[in-house]
């Protein structure tokens, strides 16, 4: 599915079908990594199921592809290096100037999930998503970000981790736009809930 995609929406901006195929490789490459369990090409397939209901325009896809390029638990700066990454390659694809700002710009918004437009925001909202899921779905998750983490002690995760959640219920909302909002912003708050009580 999402090398399809990625063939697809490279297509319109290059006829070069080695740069494409040399592009798809390096990011299958970084998300099949043997230390992601949650962050893999499953996670971008699911952004892509969530924002079906919405027009996708490049800037918002290619977003999807790049934006959990770099991840290593032990820095601070992965979005800003996938934002980099990001920049390289679209660059080398012949995106325009804009195009690439914006993707750039969204990539870095992941880091603290605050949209500046409302069509980031659907996807700020959808990297969110699997945090409203079913509670079998939900512990799923927990459970792979566990092993993303596995080089700590569980009385150092339980600890960062217990402050990841807490700072999502001081929040108003953790979903930005409405329509994420009505799907997911109870649900969430209960899985939360249920996540920090077992920690």
């Amino acid at each position: 599915m999402l090398e399809n995609k990625f063939y697809i929406l490279c297509q319109n901006f290059t006829i070069n079908s080695k740069l494409i195929e040399n592009l798809w490789k390096e990011i299958e490459l970084s998300y099949s990594n043997k230390n992601r369990f949650y962050h893999t090409l499953l996670h971008l397939e699911n952004i892509y199921i969530e924002l079906k209901p919405f027009a996708l325009d490049s800037t918002i896809e290619f977003s999807i592809f790049y934006h959990d390029m770099v991840y290593d638990i032990q820095k601070g700066d992965n979005e800003e290096k996938s934002a980099v990454v990001a920049l390289k390659h679209l660059t080398e694809l012949g995106l325009t100037k804009r195009g690439i700002r914006q993707v750039y710009q969204l990539i870095i918004e992941t880091k603290n999930h605050q949209a500046s437009s409302l069509e980031n925001a659907f996807f700020l909202d959808a990297d969110l998503s699997i945090l409203g899921k079913k509670l079998e779905v939900y512990k799923k998750y927990s459970e792979d970000i566990r092993q993303e983490y596995s080089i700590y002690s569980d009385k150092a995760y339980k600890k960062g981790r217990k402050n990841v959640l807490k700072k999502f219920l001081t929040k108003d909302r953790i979903y930005i736009s409405d329509y994420f909002y009505n799907l997911y912003e109870e649900k969430a708050r209960k899985n939360i809930l249920y996540e920090l009580k077992y920690l």
